[in-house]
């Protein structure tokens, strides 16, 4: 009988107490997340918050850049938003006329021509109240610094006549000074830039009161369908919100002028009318305009009358001011300017810093316009007028 071969077994190495524990490799990397695809890394908590941070800083990238190229022409940037907002405002007019029979171009031109009867009659007003009233505001005032010069050195905290010369000669120098001398020059040509904006805002102007139907039309010849109703909805919201908010503001701030104004002249101070129209302008800057200039009137019935014609002017303003806050605006501009008293407020803020006085100007009204534009985007705004009946229907060609 044969035998069988006798199988043999080679003993196991023993495990190094080191490597007793050890993971294979592939498992060990997928642990720690070296082998992870790119959709895992971005997937988890921290890869989400990446992804918000990156969109945020592109949305600012792009906003900060877009502003930068619209600040580079803004001396045909502010004219069309100002021309905008105007026509926004007078708008409704020409379309009254149109309803009446007129022709397009025949009421555009009657209510472009009273527009600027209007402006000229104001500036006509300022221009020779100034002109009339100089000489005794100038005479008033000197008298006023010689006795403001009197009491500073005769008061509870007297100066000395030194200092009183050296202030006045430190004013003189500044005031001949090379540094006022290139202001000079620099208002000179922000003078010349704003005629050249005002020329250019009342042809756009123009244009917009004609052809705006037709120039809105043009511009939404790229959308179709749904975006193309979200875009008209924007339009005709647009010009609700502008409309609703200068007609609003104007009546307002023809509501401060008649009160500040009458005060002004029951008070005899002098260039009562140009102060009560930088209060009619002023109020066009919420929270602050009215009040600066108010603050204005104030000085001037300080240096022109004394100190307690100006503390009653003052208290003048400070309830013209509430009774504007607590019953006009809400009453008068309605739902026109939903914006919370901080928004307005930084709104402000970024408009003086980019653009000065103009940018205040139209900060508010632009803010409230990105507003309304952001709700019906996300369909949170309410039923809508058509303010703009000239608009054609939706899916039309442009004539």
């Amino acid at each position: 009988m044969a035998r069988l071969p006798r199988l043999t077994t080679k003993p196991r190495k023993a495990t190094p107490p080191l490597l007793a524990g050890r993971r294979p490799a592939n498992a060990a990397a997928a642990a720690t997340g070296k082998d992870r695809t790119p959709a895992e890394l971005w997937s988890d908590g921290l890869g989400r918050a990446g992804t918000r941070a990156a969109q945020v800083l592109l949305i600012i990238i792009v906003a900060a850049v877009s502003i930068f190229a619209l600040m580079q022409i803004k001396l045909l940037v502010i004219p069309v938003l100002i021309a905008l907002i105007l026509a926004a405002a007078i708008g409704p007019f020409v379309n009254l006329l149109r309803r009446r029979g007129l022709p397009g171009g025949l009421a555009t031109g009657i209510a472009f021509v009273a527009l600027l009867l209007v402006l000229a009659g104001v500036f006509t007003v300022i221009y020779f109240s100034v002109r009339n009233q100089w000489a005794e505001l100038a005479a008033q005032a000197s008298s006023g610094l010689d006795e403001l010069e009197e009491f500073l050195r005769t008061g509870p905290i007297p100066v000395d006549q030194q200092q009183l010369e050296q202030g006045r000669q430190a004013i003189v120098d500044f005031a001949t000074s090379s540094q006022v001398r290139s202001g000079a020059i620099t208002g000179l040509s922000v003078v010349t830039e704003f005629l050249a904006g005002a020329a250019l805002m009342v042809v756009i102007l123009f244009f917009f009161l004609k052809d705006g139907a037709k120039i809105w039309n043009f511009l939404l010849r790229p959308f179709t369908g749904q975006r193309e109703a979200k875009m008209r909805r924007v339009g005709r919201r647009t010009l609700e919100v502008l409309g609703g908010y200068v007609r609003g503001t104007a009546i307002v701030a023809l509501v401060d002028t008649v009160a500040i104004g009458a005060a002004l002249l029951i008070l005899q101070v002098p260039l009562a009318f140009p102060l009560a129209i930088i209060v009619f302008i002023g109020a066009f800057i919420p929270l602050v305009g009215a009040t600066v200039a108010g603050i204005l009137a104030a000085l001037v019935a300080l240096v022109a009358n004394g100190p307690v014609v100006a503390l009653i002017v003052v208290a003048v303003v400070i309830a013209v001011n509430q009774l504007e806050g607590d019953l006009l605006q809400p009453v008068v501009m309605g739902k026109s300017l939903q914006l919370h008293a901080l928004v307005i407020l930084m709104a402000l803020t970024a408009g003086t810093i980019l653009a000065g006085i103009i940018g205040a100007v139209l900060s508010v009204p632009l803010a409230a316009v990105a507003w309304a534009i952001v709700q019906v985007w996300t369909a949170e705004d309410p039923g809508l007028e058509d303010m703009n009946p000239d608009l054609p229907p939706a899916n039309s060609q442009p004539v």
